[in-house]
């Protein structure tokens, strides 16, 4: 994430804590409803107190964003450039996306429910179109190599992959029965071998 040089502040609260305070309000509230009164309730300061590390509401998300982005673009970034086989990158890159939903889920689910028409939520909204159309390229890529079958839209297959992929940040609990590893494994399973049992597809 880049941030400006951290102001001085109320000490025990940094850039870093304000910006999680404001993400889970951001979560609870909406952020058009969120105030910064009650992100400085959750930190127990005063509302002057969060001016020494941010200017304002559209700041933090704005910050809250770019930490989403810088993460997910990490992990595409990752599959473009790698000198791998693309049956490894693609693989490996599935398993990374999985990790940084789990890693990062209150910024990516603020991405995804992201609202509104202010210049913060318009720039983001510009950057997650550019993002889906780079993924679609990848899919894309994987149905020309035999990877996934080639019959359907690489587009609506993206879509589909990761709509299911992101759903996981409503859901999924990293201190629950499932771990990060077994989520990743049965995304893995899911998206090369369907949910099908082998018995039914030679019944059909």
């Amino acid at each position: 994430m880049t941030t400006r040089p951290a102001r001085r502040g109320r000490p025990g609260h940094d850039q870093r804590a304000v910006l999680l305070a404001a993400v889970d309000a951001f979560d609870e509230y909406g952020y058009d409803a969120t105030t910064m009164d009650q992100i400085a309730r959750r930190l127990a300061v005063t509302k002057s107190a969060l001016y020494h590390h941010v200017e304002g509401k559209e700041e933090l998300l704005t910050l809250a964003l770019d930490t989403a982005f810088e993460a997910l673009d990490a992990g595409l970034r990752g599959v473009e450039d790698s000198s791998d086989t693309l049956d490894v990158r693609f693989e490996t890159f599935l398993a990374e996306m999985v990790q940084i939903l789990v890693e990062y889920r209150p910024f990516v689910r603020l991405l995804l429910r992201l609202r509104g028409d202010s210049p913060a939520v318009r720039a983001a909204l510009d950057r997650r179109r550019d993002f889906d159309a780079r993924m679609t390229e990848v899919i894309r890529q994987a149905q020309l190599a035999g990877l996934l079958r080639d019959d359907l839209d690489p587009a609506v297959v993206a879509r589909l992959v990761f709509g299911a992929m992101n759903s996981t940040i409503e859901w999924y609990r990293p201190d629950g029965r499932v771990s990060p590893a077994e989520l990743t494994d049965a995304v893995l399973t899911l998206i090369f071998r369907g949910v099908a049992t082998s018995a039914h597809m030679a019944g059909n």
